[in-house]
């Protein structure tokens, strides 16, 4: 039987992360929007998307994609990743008729508010080395000062985090260090390149060095998922629909913190 939940009362919308990250997301589309039949898919079979091969990585997206398409039918598909977003989006757009929403660094927003003219971009590698992060800078950066702060490990202690593995303040504390410069004037605005990030956010606040405001995309991000589907209509009350590419149900802790999302009774598909 076709898993199909796009009414158009209560549109479907799919939010697609290579794991947890895009939970975030989902929380902010979930708070603007109650009205929507959501879908949230984790293509945790691969995780991390940053040591495919482009080329590999491309071709992994679109077969998942086309897959939860077919199953689901959603009015809009959100790709809850950055590196999946600058590489895929424009396969996906070519090859499906419903609208994609992607997600890049919000450098626009953070220069646009910093008081210092100084911002860091905290991302994993794969988005630091892009040249779409590079053309975001150029375009948009105007006088700020952008340094590149690539992590190789805060997305999966955002995945453990969840999973009731806490890491520990020395280790997150390694790992935000360097967005933090000071060259006279301070860096006063860090964007979280990475939808894992916002995931451990009270944890960044407690250890950061000094204050800074933090920019996390996801409520952008679901301002225009709202300005592209019809208005708001009734709430639904079905919890959204859950699908682990790897097949294995969340543990305990993972269970407890999936429904905290609204995703309950949680179960792989």
């Amino acid at each position: 039987m076709q898993d199909s939940l796009a009414t158009s009362v209560n549109p479907a919308v799919l939010v697609f992360d290579s794991g947890l990250g895009g939970l975030t997301v989902l929380r902010e589309i979930s708070t603007l929007r109650r009205d929507l039949n959501l879908v949230y898919a984790a293509d945790d079979a691969v995780f991390p998307y940053g040591r495919l091969e482009d080329e590999t990585l491309i071709a992994r997206v679109s077969a998942v994609m086309e897959g939860l398409i077919a199953r689901y039918q959603p009015a809009l598909a959100v790709i809850a990743c950055n590196t999946a977003s600058t590489l895929t989006l424009p396969v996906l757009r070519a090859k499906h008729s419903i609208p994609f929403v992607g997600t890049v660094p919000a450098i626009k927003p953070a220069c646009a508010q910093s008081k210092t003219k100084r911002i860091s971009v905290l991302a994993t590698p794969g988005t630091v080395k892009r040249d779409y992060t590079r053309a975001l800078i150029e375009e948009f950066a105007g006088d700020c000062i952008v340094d590149l702060v690539g992590s190789d490990r805060i997305a999966s202690l955002a995945e453990g985090h969840l999973r009731g593995e806490r890491a520990t303040d020395e280790e997150l504390a390694k790992e935000i260090a360097p967005a933090f410069r000071d060259y006279g004037a301070k860096t006063d605005t860090v964007v979280l390149a990475c939808t894992h990030y916002p995931l451990l956010l009270e944890r960044f606040k407690a250890l950061a060095p000094w204050p800074v405001a933090w920019i996390d995309p996801a409520p952008a991000i679901a301002r225009r998922v709202a300005s592209l589907l019809p208005p708001e209509g009734a709430p639904v009350t079905s919890p959204v629909v859950a699908h682990f590419t790897s097949g294995k149900a969340p543990n305990p802790a993972l269970a407890k913190a999936l429904q905290s999302f609204g995703i309950e009774p949680v179960t792989a598909i």
